[in-house]
């Protein structure tokens, strides 16, 4: 499966470990933030920063970076920590989340923070900011492909709304195969799961009806997320949709699967439990392969 290595996949399952860590003192930290996405996608953020995506943190407006665009932007605190464990800025500025003043405020601000392309907050916006992007890449590049990739992160529960449906039927119309949207299918959202108030049945089913590229994976399996990258960049005739199952909370056995820890932070006590979990889980990955 793919073309990563042992190694490699040990690397990054430390790395999320301590990303998660970097999640839980932060939020902790500001005494607010979503809790649930941040953990769950921590691993394709881990991925992409770490493997998957060109970029420079040291040259963040690298002109032949790859982009990455976060649509559900209230799970920023797992992007941040991903960004700074990556060398975007300190990992001691984790703990100026959401307070007066911070570059890492509650949703991302693209002027504020050197890394951040899009500001993101109000939901369903993402994968049609993402798709002016790659079709900017295309005029600037003659109508050829530019070699770059748009990576967008989705939450599922924002697919309720009617924008990301023109945006992917457009998306579809030009063809932009190197448009790869992650949808993070955790099934919760903050009035509940995402089936009792919105259903979204068959997502591959939908995505497939408007002719794009569909694979289905499982969020933290870090030989499937590079095995699925490596398909859909493989595509040239439409964009790609890989469609990440994850467990929200992930990693902490009190906060996963349930929905009330989509939007608020661990209290000290919660916290101390947490990174207790999550320093054990780290203790037990195999590091001989990683000297």
């Amino acid at each position: 499966m793919g073309n990563i290595s042992d190694k490699k996949v040990q690397e990054l399952e430390q790395k999320s470990n301590e990303i998660r860590q970097s999640i839980i003192e932060s939020l902790t930290e500001a005494g607010s933030g979503h809790t649930a996405g941040s953990l769950g996608m921590a691993d394709i953020f881990t991925y992409l920063y770490f493997h998957g995506m060109n970029h420079d943190p040291k040259n963040p407006d690298w002109s032949s970076r790859d982009i990455f665009v976060l649509s559900n932007g209230h799970i920023c605190p797992g992007l941040y920590a991903t960004m700074a464990h990556a060398g975007y800025f300190p990992v001691e500025e984790l703990k100026t989340l959401r307070k007066l003043g911070t570059r890492l405020q509650g949703h991302p601000h693209r002027e504020t923070l050197p890394g951040i392309e899009t500001s993101s907050g109000p939901l369903g916006s993402g994968i049609s900011q993402a798709l002016g992007m790659t079709l900017s890449m295309r005029i600037d590049s003659s109508g050829k492909t530019s070699g770059r990739f748009v990576y967008c992160c989705v939450g599922d529960g924002e697919l309720n709304e009617g924008q990301n449906w023109e945006a992917i039927m457009m998306a579809a119309k030009y063809k932009l195969h190197n448009l790869i949207v992650i949808v993070d299918r955790n099934n919760i959202q903050i009035d509940g799961y995402t089936e009792d108030v919105m259903p979204l049945n068959d997502l591959a089913e939908k995505f497939e009806s408007f002719n794009w590229h569909v694979q289905e994976i499982s969020g933290h399996n870090f030989e499937m997320i590079d095995d699925a990258i490596d398909h859909a960049k493989a595509i040239f005739d439409k964009p790609s949709v890989i469609i990440a199952n994850t467990i929200p909370g992930k990693g902490v056995s009190e906060f996963e699967r349930r929905p009330e820890w989509h939007g608020k932070s661990p209290s000290s006590e919660e916290a101390q439990k947490a990174l207790k979990e999550l320093r054990t889980l780290g203790g037990n990955i195999r590091c001989d392969q990683l000297d």
